[in-house]
């Protein structure tokens, strides 16, 4: 088990260049209808797991991340998040 706190990983993810930083965290089994923001966001996964589509690709397939995992989602690109049944923590970045 990693010994990083919150503060650790959001400045890791802040070292990458972005600048709105913030800890989030889903109940298990959460649901994100298909979405998009206005800005590139990236995901760093500190604890349980997400899958994420992009019902809008030509294939859309499911892929799942955990702990250690980043996603980043470019800008206005629809997507549709699931969260694993243990619930999942994230720091993001905008």
């Amino acid at each position: 088990m990693s010994h990083k706190t919150r503060k650790d990983y959001e400045e890791e993810v802040r070292s990458w260049g972005f600048h709105h930083v913030f800890t989030w965290t889903d109940g298990p089994n959460a649901h994100y209808k298909p979405h998009s923001h206005a800005g590139l966001t990236t995901h760093l996964i500190i604890t349980g797991q997400l899958t994420i589509t992009y019902p809008k690709d030509p294939k859309p397939e499911k892929k799942t991340y955990t702990v250690g995992d980043r996603i980043d989602v470019e800008a206005n690109r629809v997507h549709e998040v699931w969260v694993g049944s243990e619930g999942c923590t994230y720091v993001i970045g905008e």
